[in-house]
């Protein structure tokens, strides 16, 4: 079994005036195939007046992670990177990272992904940014 921090930002897509995204961190134990156990849940809120460029996504990624008490290699999916090579996001971070490879990386991924589109669906719904 190994540590993960699962992450999925929602929102890359412009709302009224400017981008409005929630990044989600999942901290998990996972073997294979399960995610055997959650340490931590973390959302973050941001919000940018231009289109998130990749070192806008590491930075953001980066913040929401720092605030998990739990070590772990950052794991997200290829796509949340601009679909860069490995090589180049992994250059990118101050912590390990890679893509998902295993099942329960993606179910991980998956977890932080309903998390942070929940929360960013919820926070324009009660702020009124829509």
């Amino acid at each position: 079994m190994w540590d993960i921090i699962a992450v999925d930002i929602s929102g890359r897509h412009k709302i009224k005036n400017g981008y409005y995204m929630v990044c989600a961190a999942v901290s998990v134990v996972s073997s294979a195939d399960h995610v055997e156990k959650v340490n931590q849940v973390k959302i973050k809120p941001f919000w940018m007046d231009s289109a998130p460029q990749v070192t806008d996504v590491v930075r953001i990624i980066e913040d929401t992670v720092k605030e998990i008490k739990y070590d772990g290699t950052i794991v997200a999916e290829k796509g949340d990177m601009y679909n860069k090579p490995e090589w180049v996001a992994t250059s990118m971070f101050s912590k390990n990272f890679k893509y998902q490879e295993s099942l329960s990386e993606r179910l991980a991924i998956e977890m932080a992904h309903h998390i942070s589109l929940s929360a960013r669906n919820l926070l324009i719904q009660e702020l009124d940014i829509s």
